[in-house]
């Protein structure tokens, strides 16, 4: 690490969403050369002292990358005029600098803060313009004290702009008496950072702040494992160990968030279940949702509850058998309760006819000439609702016109339907709703308008949503809803054993794996480095001819994340050998991935704010929005040094730029967990199956992983492992109160 000590003489570009600048810089008195980096509201003509490292970049040549940097006081007149007529001070220019030099010479900025009414003997100056003047350079000066002051925490410059804006000057405060407040009070800001800090602060570890932050901590970190509360006891216990204090120091703080509206406690009326904690906002969300969903079921239209059934049937026959659809009773049935019900649940599996009985209410909605919108959580299931419809399909969060995030907050949505400008339509149909978290749902139906018919329709043996909350299953056994199982399994000719041989595991029944089939085979194999690299044949040279698709349309899904097998590991080995280094083809290292042109990748977080743009001929946008969520895939496109960026074409053809920091929210994604691949579907599917923790090798995860499938599964490993898995039920358990929430508000 080298130190720099001069005055910025340009900035040459400024990042509009980070604190980025690329600025010239002059040095060793008359040396000027261009320094790269982090450096927030640094303005021409301040003084700086900067440390960090020469670099020749391949484009722009010799530049100094900035690790970190420091405000030099000006120490001469001439260094105060170039500082005060940069620009910096508004209504201060070079000519008004160059006077003000001139009368006070270096006692200027004394002048300035302590004695500013001294400012309006100079010609065009004020006294209300010098108390101005004053004021702005003490807000600077407080400005840049406080990110130095913050810097000595460990936090980098664009958290400490962020902590800096929310609190001003009570930073000192919170820092010398409680840190963790920054963690409730800052989005982005978690326990972590926040204990960090505290910890360079002096805070005790079983100080009651530390204690309070800690169990919101392990709540959050609960709600990004699918549950929305805890037991108390589970919740007490985690908390004692993840912060290394004694339990019986735990209950008395966690009292206090109760008593403070941070959390929620429910008590059980049985005496042998523990009382159920909730962060505040997850319990409002689920209260919220299901008093929704009471106003929707009451709230009907106007011939509610009198649709005539046998009227009703002759013209689900007519409709039917205008469009050649052949329904056997479960689907009649199902069409027959969207017609009677406000709210309508049509759950199956593969095969089951799932999209004829949507294809007939279309037709019949159409019919009655009512105003029909299809909708589902992710841009492939939507691409697949449109193609099996061939009506228009949205995401849900384009229905719901994504808006961006609350300011300083791009985890959480804003959407501009609501209750008070709902979605225009008579009847909502939404699939995939396996998929759909407690949070996406809760922003649907407030969208939902007196009179609509809402008709979801999903899996409910796939693995619940990536995000907190078991939403249809909650549904489903709230039996506050009509609910149809489709049973009968319409696709048993040509090749249908993918769609045989999931039924088959998500009844607990051994699966046919002779290899005689056309589209389901099972490759034993026992040896890791074995599986891998029959692996890579199978995508490169086997299965794109044979189901008549791209080797980037064939996905490898795998329980974990961990291990040869895992997630991790394989998509370092499928990179090298799918997508390996070559000259001319732009690389970049971010941690311990290698990000390269052409690599597929995915999101793995929501990111509401991000700004997405599809592009026409000659590169013209012709749509452009927000918004980039958990499980979008797509391919490193481009990489540009010169910008610090990585674009990334999603599948639907959006482009996004990730700044180089950002790139934690992508991940190679070769090889994807099924939970990930929810909702999603694949031209051929290869699943490795040798080992793994006994609580993911369950019938579950199986069966999601076979049904992802669409013209070809290839399984590979332990035929062992494939029974066992078979056998094991056992589903991780979700902590969701949901159906509670239902029943207690239809039973009110």
């Amino acid at each position: 690490m080298e130190n720099l000590r001069g005055y910025i003489s340009e900035i040459t570009y400024a990042a509009p969403d980070s604190a980025y600048r690329v600025c010239r810089f002059v040095f060793d008195e008359d040396r000027e050369e261009t320094i790269v980096g982090s450096m927030p509201s640094v303005s021409e003509g301040e003084m700086l002292e900067v440390t960090g490292e020469w670099k020749v970049h391949p484009v722009y040549g010799k530049q100094f990358s900035v690790r970190s940097f420091s405000e030099i006081e000006p120490e001469d007149e001439e260094a105060i005029m170039r500082y005060l007529g940069s620009g910096l001070i508004k209504g201060v220019g070079p000519t008004l600098a160059r006077r003000i030099v001139n009368e006070f010479g270096k006692t200027t900025f004394d002048v300035m803060e302590k004695e500013p009414e001294r400012l309006a003997k100079i010609k065009g100056i004020t006294l209300k313009k010098a108390m101005e003047i004053s004021e702005l350079l003490r807000e600077k000066r407080g400005y840049r004290d406080a990110m130095m002051f913050l810097q000595r925490y460990g936090i980098g410059n664009n958290l400490a702009v962020k902590i800096y804006t929310y609190y001003q000057d009570r930073i000192y405060r919170i820092i010398e008496e409680n840190p963790y407040r920054i963690a409730e009070d800052i989005s982005g800001v978690g326990f972590k950072i926040a204990d960090e800090i505290a910890a360079r602060a002096g805070i005790k570890k079983d100080s009651d702040y530390r204690i309070r932050s800690g169990l919101l901590y392990v709540l959050s970190l609960a709600m990004g494992q699918g549950h929305m509360y805890l037991p108390k006891d589970m919740l007490l216990s985690h908390t004692a160990e993840t912060l290394d204090v004694p339990l019986e120091s735990t209950e008395p703080v966690l009292l206090n968030l109760a008593a403070d509206q941070k959390v929620v406690i429910i008590k059980s009326e049985s005496a042998e279940e523990q009382p159920k904690v909730y962060a505040r906002f997850g319990y409002n969300t689920e209260q919220s949702a299901a008093v929704l969903l009471k106003n929707i079921s009451v709230n009907m239209f106007s011939d509610a509850g009198v649709e005539n059934d046998v009227s009703a049937a002759r013209e689900i026959d007519m409709v039917a058998k205008r469009n050649n659809l052949v329904l056997d009773e479960l689907q009649r049935k199902a069409v027959l309760s969207a017609l009677k019900n406000g709210i309508t649940i049509i759950t199956g599996g593969p095969g089951t006819g799932k999209t004829t009985t949507i294809n007939t209410l279309i037709h019949l909605f159409e019919a009655r000439e009512m105003n029909i919108v299809l909708a589902a959580p992710t841009g492939r299931a939507a691409k697949r609702m449109t193609e099996a419809t061939g009506y228009e399909a949205s995401t849900l969060h384009r229905l719901l016109e994504l808006n961006g995030a609350p300011e300083d907050d791009k985890d959480s949505a804003m959407f501009l339907r609501n209750e008070s400008n709902p979605v225009d339509a008579d009847v909502i149909i939404v699939d995939e709703m396996s998929m759909v978290d407690i949070f996406l749902f809760r922003s649907l139906l407030r969208a939902v308008d007196v009179g609509t018919r809402l008709i979801l329709v999903g899996d409910a043996d796939q693995l619940p949503s990536v995000g907190p909350g078991q939403v249809l299953k909650d549904l489903i056994e709230s039996k506050c809803f009509p609910v149809t199982r489709l049973e009968k399994i319409f696709r048993q000719e040509g090749t249908g054993d993918i769609v045989l041989n999931a039924h088959r595991i998500n009844r607990g029944e051994p699966i046919t794996a002779d290899n005689k089939s056309r589209d389901f085979f099972f490759l034993k194999r026992n040896d890791s480095e074995r599986i891998l690299a029959n692996m890579v044949e199978l995508i490169v040279d086997m299965l794109p001819g044979y189901v008549g698709a791209e080797s980037s349309d064939i996905q490898v899904l795998t329980p974990t994340r961990k291990g040869i097998l895992g997630v991790e590991s394989m998509n370092r080995y499928l990179q090298e050998k799918l997508n390996p280094p070559a000259r001319g083809k732009k690389e970049y290292l971010y941690k311990e991935t290698i990000f390269r042109v052409g690599d597929k990748v995915m999101q793995i977080k929501n990111n509401y704010k991000a700004e997405w743009k599809i592009v026409g001929k000659y590169n013209i946008p012709i749509d452009a929005g927000l918004g980039v969520f958990n499980g979008d895939m797509g391919r490193v496109k481009e990489i540009s040094e010169a910008f610090e960026t990585l674009t990334v074409e999603f599948d639907d053809g959006r482009l996004v730029d990730y700044g180089f920091s950002d790139l934690e929210e992508l991940e190679l994604a070769y090889a994807i967990t099924v939970h990930k691949a929810q909702g999603s579907e694949y031209s051929a599917v290869v699943m490795p199956l040798l080992n793994g923790p006994k609580q993911l090798m369950n019938r579950n995860l199986l069966y999601t992983g076979v049904t992802r499938a669409k013209k070809c599964l290839v399984l590979l490993g332990d035929e062992s492992v494939v029974s066992k898995m078979i056998e094991n039920n056992h589903e991780n358990r979700r902590y969701s109160g949901l159906k509670d929430r239902i029943i207690e508000t239809f039973g009110a």
